[in-house]
């Protein structure tokens, strides 16, 4: 029961495993492993010492080792033998948000005449994004959601959601796009955590982003 765990897999983050049709149109990683094996691994590593904050007091990271799926890195540095590769479009992550401008590489184009493996390898760590359970109950209650529950049907009372999970080689935060930093900044009716923007982190932010994209 997810009574006795730190962490459960919020349904934001159900359209990043397989087992889940939503998984079906995104765009970014998504996992093999079942929720229910993903959920056993990620709380037998959990050390609240090991928490790091995120952009806000709700959110923190915590990251693990990727000795336990097959997930790639999904972010690239732009260079000019892929800018070409570069595309853009207005999306939102739901009905509910907003949609905002993004940048991306094109993953068929990137693999064109190559192999996954020489373009993508395999994610050393994953970057565990949480939200709290104080948090989730109120952004769900914005946007009109019920509220999330366990298999036996009670309320959730797992302290952390993993909210998104990134896949990446270094076991540090990478920063939040600029443009998800404004999302934010709109409020929950709107999509974001109403968490305003902080110039010094998104002037960062930017630093890293003008020359990296995500793949999808």
């Amino acid at each position: 029961m997810s009574s006795n765990k730190n962490l459960v897999v919020d349904p934001f983050c159900f359209r990043q495993f397989n087992e889940h049709d939503s998984s079906a149109g995104y765009q970014g990683t998504v996992f093999n492993v079942s929720i229910e094996k993903f959920e056993q691994v990620v709380n037998e590593q959990f050390d609240s010492v090991n928490l790091q904050d995120g952009y806000a007091p709700f959110c923190k990271h915590i990251f693990i080792e990727n000795d336990f799926t097959d997930a790639r890195v999904c972010v690239l540095p732009i260079t000019k033998e892929n800018e070409h590769c570069l595309r853009s479009k207005y999306e939102a992550r739901n009905g509910k948000e907003l949609p905002i401008l993004s940048r991306y590489f094109d993953k068929e184009l990137l693999l064109k005449g190559k192999d996954e493996s020489e373009v993508f390898p395999v994610a050393k760590y994953l970057d565990l994004i949480l939200y709290s359970r104080e948090q989730i109950i109120k952004e769900n209650a914005a946007m009109g959601k019920e509220a999330a529950t366990t298999e036996e049907g009670e309320a959730e009372t797992a302290p952390w959601g993993i909210v998104s999970i990134k896949a990446q080689d270094i076991p540090k935060e990478l920063p939040m796009t600029p443009i998800t930093a404004m999302r934010n900044a709109l409020g929950k009716d709107h999509g974001g955590s109403g968490v305003p923007i902080d110039r010094e982190k998104y002037m960062e932010a930017h630093e890293y982003w003008k020359d990296h994209a995500t793949v999808t």
